[in-house]
This record gives structure tokens, C-alpha cells and sequence, in this order.
């Protein structure tokens, strides 16, 4: 005779009382999310640092739960999807992808996306765009020309961080792997293997001790499909409007916001940056708005 579930849950919630043990078979409630001490996540990284990027995911997949990929589709993040697909284990390597389309992307990326979703057919693909908008023109309509010059921050906000967390709300994500590298200069230039941000989101980075060299050479020897503009100069690749070549010998992010003092889209920035920039923009609007009554002759109630 079967146990009824009711039972067997009931029995596994007393035996962890008994034992003082969680265990798998543990109600949801009893289990914590995962987290790190400092001690924790500076010994990791000493131990993550010298493990190959394989080694590193395959770390990624028994260890954290709800682990997806962050992506725009650049030369580590394709590597990272074409080592996943190829790892030999006996659980499942398989990890969602979060592509946030921003709508200003080259024509050249989205045709790659259609292009590793073929190469990769089994590995999900889940979009954001900014939030009420389906293309460029009903961006422009809703946020104003050019929004990316006029206010840089409500437009990384909008078009990039806005999406992104509303992804990790809706699919409950706890940790995702990031492309990002030491080699690429910058604030990256001392990057560790992992990261937790304010909210408690684990950030992975698989192959911050590779060079652009190493991540070129898997792509060509594994023939992972790329952005063809890496055949014409571009080395990073963003939103078209702040994106360009590079020259011989300068960073490989050289090319993004190029005469600009920027160096992270948003997504990577911390979250507190965010909320009082929304705070700021909150109290102009309310600011102008009083501005308006006054100008129009309007009586204000107190």
C-alpha cells in the first residue's frame, strides 16, 4: 500500500525536527536561499580562480539553484553557451538564456540570436524588451527622440535594468552567468569569479581569467557562430548608437560610449544607483508639475 503524500510530508517535516537538519525532502520553508558569508565567497573565489571555465560551470550547475544566463549575445557569453552543450555530466547542463532586447540593437545581433537559437535548439530563449513598447518608433513615441542623449541613465534604466529585474522577478532567478572578463579593462579589471549584489542576486563570471585571444580561439575552433561585425572592427557590441569601431592596440570595450566617461550599460551598476536616480526623477516631475500649475495661474491646496 502506497504512502498518501500528505503522510510522507508530514513524517519528512518531523524527522528534520528530530535530526535539526533540512534536507532536500524538506518543506520549501524550511530551506534558505542560497547565500555566501564574505569568508564563504572569498574562499570560492580563491578555489573557483583556478578551475577551468568547464569546471566553473559544472560547479554552477550542482551548486546554485535557478540558474540562468544574462546575455547580449557577445564572444565569452557564446562561449559559454556552446561549453554548456557540450558538458559531459550525468544532471542536466541545460540553462535558460535572458536576452533583454532594448530595441536599438545592430540588425546584425538580432539575426545572430535566430542564428545560435538553430545552432542551440534545446536551450531556452527568454526576451525582455522595455516595458509597454515593441519596437524602436513606439520607444521613441513613449520616452521621447534620442532618449540615450538626453537623460543616459533613464535610458540604461528603461531599456536595460528595468527589464532585467523584472526578468529576475518573473522567473525567479537566483543566479546567472555574466560574459564578463578582467581582460576587458575598466572596472572589470579585477572581477571575481563570483559576485552578489545588493538584492542577494549570485553573478557568475566563467571566464573572467580568459583574454579576448583565448575566447576568439574556442570560438573559431569549436566554430561558434558570432556577431559578423567582429569582422569589421567591432571587438564589444551594444545598442547601435553607442557602439564603433576600434583601432589597432586600443581596449576591446574602447568602442563602447566611445568619448563618453561611462564603462557599464546599468545591468552591472549597483541597484542603489537606480533607486535614488528614480527618486530624483520622481521629485523633478513633481517639481515641473508645480512649475506648470504656477505658470498657468492655477491655485495650489496645500
Amino acid at each position: 500500500m502506497g504512502v498518501s503524500q500528505e503522510y510522507e510530508s508530514e513524517t519528512m517535516s518531523t524527522r528534520d525536527v528530530e535530526s535539526g537538519y533540512a534536507s532536500g525532502c524538506s518543506s520549501e520553508s524550511n530551506i534558505p536561499e542560497v547565500s555566501f558569508t564574505k569568508p564563504h565567497l572569498k574562499f570560492l573565489n580563491q578555489q573557483l580562480q583556478n578551475l577551468e571555465p568547464e569546471d566553473v560551470l559544472r560547479w554552477c550547475i550542482t551548486t546554485l539553484p535557478s540558474l540562468y544566463q544574462t546575455t547580449a549575445f557577445g564572444l565569452t557569453g557564446l562561449v559559454t553557451v556552446d561549453m554548456l552543450s557540450r558538458l559531459q555530466s550525468p544532471w542536466s547542463s541545460r540553462v535558460d538564456l535572458i536576452f533583454l532586447d532594448t530595441l536599438h540593437h545592430f540588425d546584425e545581433t538580432l539575426a545572430l540570436v535566430d542564428r545560435v537559437q538553430k545552432r542551440y535548439p534545446h536551450t531556452n530563449l527568454h526576451i525582455y524588451k522595455p516595458q509597454g513598447v515593441e519596437n524602436a518608433r513606439e520607444f521613441a513615441e513613449k520616452h521621447g527622440e534620442r532618449l540615450w542623449e538626453k537623460n543616459e541613465e533613464l535610458y540604461d534604466w528603461v531599456a536595460k535594468v528595468e527589464p532585467a529585474q523584472r526578468a529576475y522577478s518573473d522567473l525567479q532567478v537566483s543566479a546567472v552567468l555574466t560574459g564578463r572578463r578582467r581582460s576587458q579593462g575598466g572596472k572589470r579589471g579585477d572581477l571575481d569569479i563570483i559576485e552578489v549584489d545588493e538584492a542577494g542576486l549570485i553573478k557568475v563570471n566563467p571566464l573572467a581569467n580568459w583574454s579576448f585571444k583565448q575566447v576568439q580561439d574556442y570560438i573559431r575552433a569549436y566554430n561558434v557562430p558570432y556577431n559578423e561585425l567582429l569582422d569589421r572592427g567591432y571587438k564589444s557590441v551594444g545598442d547601435w548608437h553607442s557602439t564603433s569601431p576600434i583601432k589597432e592596440g586600443e581596449d576591446e570595450r574602447a568602442g563602447r560610449w566611445k568619448g563618453r566617461k561611462k564603462e557599464e550599460c546599468g545591468i552591472h551598476n549597483s541597484r542603489s544607483k537606480y533607486a535614488q536616480f528614480l527618486k530624483e526623477q520622481e521629485l523633478k516631475t513633481q517639481e515641473q508639475a508645480v512649475q506648470d500649475a504656477l505658470g498657468s495661474g492655477l491655485k495650489i491646496e496645500a
